[in-house]
């Protein structure tokens, strides 16, 4: 269930084996006794979903027993699985999409695969490779943020599109060599270029949520410099603090978020420690605004870089 000012602050999970504990007000849920697997009862997952659902992303200890296969049983609970259109996957999986540091660091804020028409509705995050001190994600809830928006913005936000696309110039200061190469000329192997609005209805819950993140490369029907303005603004909105939670990770932690209802990024403060995590997403329906319309990729635009 979504959050309001009239739900209490423990949620009372079906399960009654699971303690569930906000993180932070606005978002962000640590969810005791379990041990994710493929076969967890019916009334476990249906707590797990609904915390979900309210705190946007949920937390889990402990879960180092999970591998691959593990991981991809018990995400099929939660849905069908998706594989991400362009990052190889783990070896002789469906969909675990293993993410290095040292191919490339998510230091800013996006919501995943937001250049394709059905991006995912849950990602299921395990951490793998840990630095000692540092490499903690951040999460905000796009959903309170548009709540929060003052009257005239959001009648204005509820017009505006955005066209998405994985071929962004990517000129971190601190990237290497071989972060830059590996986005390049496999993360950009085909480019995708995509039309949402920016206020998206969410497909569970009904609710509204801001669709943004640095995968938005423009705000359309404006000019260049009023696009860089708006999208400021709206995404500072979203990013504020008091609307975020931060994870302070250890090896087997595992964190599930919904994906329709947030923006996440990894700090990137560890230098040359080394980070990896594995990810598996679970499909979602094409994006669709407050007026009805879908989302729609923009197909004649869509090409192989290797062969441009």
């Amino acid at each position: 269930m979504p959050n309001s000012p009239s739900m209490p602050i423990y949620s009372r999970p079906a399960d009654a084996a699971l303690v569930i504990r906000p993180v932070t007000p606005a978002i962000g849920a640590e969810i005791h006794g379990v041990q994710l697997s493929g076969d967890l009862p019916a009334d476990t997952m249906i707590s797990i979903r609904n915390a979900l659902l309210r705190h946007r992303v949920v937390f889990f200890r402990g879960q180092g027993h999970l591998d691959e296969a593990g991981h991809q049983a018990f995400a099929r609970l939660l849905g069908p699985l998706v594989a991400h259109p362009t990052l190889p996957l783990v070896a002789g999986t469906e969909a675990v999409l293993e993410l290095d540091s040292e191919n490339g660091r998510a230091r800013q804020w996006h919501t995943d695969v937001t250049y394709s028409e059905a991006l995912p509705q849950f990602s299921i995050l395990r951490s793998v490779v840990m630095p000692p001190v540092g490499g903690d994600t951040v999460w905000a809830n796009t959903v309170a943020a548009y709540a929060t928006l003052p009257p005239p913005l959001r009648d204005l936000a509820d017009q505006l599109w955005a066209l998405h696309s994985n071929g962004y110039d990517y000129a971190h200061p601190n990237a290497t060599a071989q972060e830059v190469h590996y986005r390049e000329t496999v993360f950009k192997s085909t480019i995708y270029e995509t039309e949402h609005p920016v206020v998206q209805v969410h497909p569970l819950t009904g609710e509204r949520a801001i669709i943004l993140g640095f995968f938005a490369r423009k705000l359309l029907g404006v000019s260049s410099a009023d696009s860089a303005h708006l999208f400021a603004m709206l995404q500072d909105h979203v990013t504020r603090l008091e609307n975020t939670v931060r994870w302070r990770w250890s090896v087997g932690d595992v964190a599930i978020w919904d994906n329709r209802a947030t923006q996440h990024k990894a700090i990137d403060d560890y230098g040359e420690e080394r980070r990896i995590v594995r990810r598996v997403t679970i499909a979602g329906p094409v994006s669709v605004g407050i007026d009805g319309r879908h989302g729609k990729r923009r197909k004649s635009e869509a090409h192989a870089a290797a062969a441009a």
